[in-house]
């Protein structure tokens, strides 16, 4: 006669066998054979993407894998590590970047996409020696603590002063065949996708209504 066989079941794993069982048991024929199938075949193909692109004025070019963000291109493949990850969900603003001109969350786009592209990180922006007015009116104006959000907050910072120049309206703006005036609830609303957790939003805006007044 054999032995009797040692079983050691707790409740959990008793719980998920069951749940799962009942669950597999419930589903339409076909459905259940799907979930016993073999798996998809992964795409084949090259899984890297040779990108040239103009960065702060200087050509660069980097091998991609075609699944890397504009933002882990920057900090972890060229080690510009000035534009700082935050969320990595487009949420904060601490990744903001110039791509052509226009400010974007370089965690949101892929750097395969960027072939040919003038890109501008805040390295590109001004350096301790020699900064651009919009950093030495942040420094004026104490508009950071922590320091994290700032390089994001300052190029969105210029960005907001060209758009309003440029004519480009904004879901505060009133009259839109008069030109745009640079107010305080125009730069609120354009600056709004930037978060600051210190909370330095009323002198981050007297730095860039500063900047306003002196370009005017």
């Amino acid at each position: 006669m054999s032995p009797p066989v040692d079983i050691h079941l707790n409740r959990r794993d008793l719980m998920a066998g069951t749940a799962a069982a009942a669950l597999t048991a419930s589903l339409p024929g076909a459905l259940r054979a799907q979930t016993t199938a073999a798996p998809l075949p992964l795409p084949k193909g090259p899984t890297t993407t040779p990108v040239s692109f103009r960065i702060n004025g200087a050509e660069t070019a980097i091998e991609v894998d075609n699944r890397m963000t504009l933002l882990d291109a920057l900090r972890e493949g060229l080690q510009m590590t000035g534009t700082k990850k935050g969320c990595d969900h487009g949420q904060c603003g601490a990744c903001t970047v110039m791509v052509n001109g226009r400010r974007i969350n370089s965690c949101l786009t892929l750097a395969c996409m960027h072939e040919g592209d003038e890109i501008t990180s805040v390295e590109g922006i001004g350096q301790p020696d020699e900064m651009d007015p919009m950093q030495a009116a942040f420094v004026e104006h104490d508009g950071f603590q922590c320091g994290y959000c700032t390089p994001g907050q300052i190029c969105s910072a210029r960005a907001v002063l060209d758009e309003i120049r440029a004519g480009i309206p904004s879901h505060v703006t009133g009259d839109l065949t008069a030109p745009i005036a640079i107010s305080d609830a125009e730069i609120r609303e354009r600056m709004s996708g930037n978060i600051c957790r210190c909370g330095a939003y009323a002198n981050i805006l007297a730095a860039i209504t500063q900047v306003a007044e002196d370009q005017a």
